[in-house]
C-alpha cells in the first residue's frame, strides 16, 4: 500500500458517518461496526477481518481530536487541488501531485511550506498513522479490550427518592466465565504471550515514510494467545448470564438521573477490565406531593372563611403532621413554607416543604348562608376596582 492510499482514504466514509459528525456519533458508529465484524464473532470470515481491521483504523485517527483535525486539513489541501505541480513549479495545469515529491522522491524536492523533503510534513502524516511520533506508537492501549458499559432502567416510588432506599437490581449480560476467570484458555492450561507482538498488541509497519500501529493480527490487539480454548465460553473469557447487584440509590435522586457504578458493566474480554453500568431513574409521582429542586410541595384547600379569620392548619409532610398558621386575610395562592420538611441534601441538611393555599368557593351554599353572605357583603369594604372602572366607563 502506498503513501498515497493512505491519504486518499476516507475515514469517515469507513464509519459511516458525515464529516460533522460529533464525538459521541463517531464512537457509536466504530462500537457497532466493532460488533458486527469482530473476528470472535465471524470466525473464518476474512472480509469480517477486514472491516474490523478498517473501522479500527478509521477509530484511531477520527477519535482523536488533534489527529481528526489534522487529516481533515490533509483531505482538504488534496481535495482542493492545491499540490499539483503545476501549481508549484508554475506549469500551468499540469499532473497531480504525488505524494513521493512531498518527501524528496519527486522532481523539484519538496514544498518549503513543510519544511522541505522529508520535513514537517512528513512529521504530520507520521503523527496521524502512527498514533503520534515517528516511532510508530500504538494508537490505542494494547491487551485485552474493556468491556462495554451496559444500561439499565430503575423505577421508584416517590418517597424512595427521597429518603434514598437499596434495592435489588437483576440484569443479564456478558459477564465473566466461571469456568476459565476470564481468560479463555481451557482448564488446567494458560494464555501464552503472543509471538508476533509480544504481548503489546500491536504491530510497526514502515511504509516508505510513514511508520504506523495497527492491532496485532495474530492475536487481534489482546497481547496473548489461546491455544485450547475453553469449551464454556469458547475463547472470549466471557459468557451471557444473569447477575443480581445490590444498587444503593442516594436520598434525593432525581427523575430522570443517572446513576453511574464503575466496574459493573459487561466483563472485559479474555480478563479485560469491565464496563460501567448507568442505571437511568425514573420516579413515580405521589399522589400529594410535588417536588421542586429539594423542595416538597403541596397544596392544601381551604374555606373563604378560614381565609378571611385565619386558621391553624395540620398538613401531612413524608415524616408526620406540621400545624401551619394562616393569618388572617390570606389571599388563595399564597405559600407556607414548613422549613426543613422536603429533600435531605447531602449535608446533612434538608429543602422546606411549600404549602400553597387555594381558597374553595363553593358551587351551592343554603339560603341561611346566602343571607349571612349579603349579609357580610354590605359590612365588606369595596375589593378596590376603581381604576378598572374608570377604563369600564370610557367604552360607556
Amino acid at each position: 500500500m502506498s503513501s498515497k492510499d493512505w491519504i486518499e482514504k476516507d475515514f469517515y466514509a469507513v464509519l459511516g458517518v458525515d464529516k460533522s459528525a460529533s464525538s459521541d456519533e463517531i464512537k457509536k458508529a466504530y462500537r457497532k461496526l466493532a460488533r458486527e465484524s469482530h473476528p470472535d464473532h465471524n470466525p473464518g470470515d476474512t472480509r469480517a477481518e477486514e472491516r474490523f481491521k478498517a473501522a479500527s483504523e478509521a477509530y484511531n485517527v477520527l477519535s482523536d481530536d488533534n489527529r481528526r483535525r489534522e487529516y481533515d486539513e490533509l483531505r482538504a489541501l488534496f481535495g482542493s487541488g492545491a499540490f499539483r505541480r503545476g501549481a508549484r513549479t508554475g506549469q500551468p495545469g499540469g499532473t497531480p501531485f504525488d505524494v513521493s515529491d512531498l518527501f524528496g522522491g519527486g522532481a523539484g524536492g519538496g514544498d518549503r511550506r513543510f519544511g522541505g523533503a522529508g520535513g514537517g510534513f512528513s512529521d504530520l502524516f507520521t503523527s496521524i498513522f502512527s498514533g503520534g511520533g515517528a516511532g510508530g506508537g500504538p494508537g490505542r492501549p494494547a491487551g485485552p479490550a474493556r468491556g462495554r458499559n451496559v444500561e439499565a432502567e430503575v423505577a421508584l416510588d416517590f418517597t424512595d427518592a427521597v429518603r434514598g432506599v437499596t434495592i435489588p437490581l437483576t440484569l443479564r449480560s456478558p459477564g465473566v466465565c466461571d469456568t476459565c476467570h476470564g481468560n479463555g484458555a481451557k482448564p488446567g492450561t494458560q494464555p501464552r504471550t503472543c509471538p508476533v507482538c509480544h504481548g503489546a498488541g500491536t504491530t510497526t509497519r514502515n511504509q516508505g515514510a510513514f511508520s504506523f500501529a495497527e492491532p496485532c493480527r495474530n492475536c487481534q490487539g489482546v497481547g496473548t494467545v489461546v491455544e485450547e480454548k475453553c469449551p464454556e465460553c469458547q475463547g472470549t473469557g466471557g459468557v451471557t448470564k444473569t447477575r443480581t447487584l445490590k444498587v444503593r440509590f442516594p436520598a434525593g435522586v432525581a427523575d430522570g438521573q443517572r446513576i453511574r457504578l464503575s466496574g459493573r458493566g459487561e466483563a472485559g474480554e479474555r480478563g479485560g477490565p469491565a464496563g460501567d453500568l448507568f442505571v437511568h431513574v425514573k420516579v413515580r409521582p405521589d399522589e400529594l406531593f410535588g417536588r421542586t429542586g429539594d423542595d416538597l410541595t403541596l397544596t392544601v384547600p381551604i374555606t373563604y372563611a378560614e381565609a378571611v379569620l385565619g386558621t391553624d392548619l395540620r398538613v401531612p409532610t413524608l415524616d408526620g403532621v406540621v400545624t401551619l398558621r394562616v393569618p388572617p386575610g390570606t389571599p388563595s395562592g399564597r405559600v407556607l413554607r414548613a422549613r426543613g420538611k422536603g429533600v435531605s441534601r447531602r449535608e446533612g441538611q434538608a429543602g422546606d416543604l411549600l404549602v400553597t393555599l387555594d381558597v374553595v368557593v363553593p358551587a351551592k351554599v343554603s339560603d341561611e348562608a346566602q343571607a349571612a353572605l349579603r349579609a357580610f357583603a354590605e359590612q365588606t369594604p369595596p375589593a378596590g376596582r376603581e381604576h378598572l372602572d374608570a377604563r369600564v366607563r370610557r367604552f360607556g
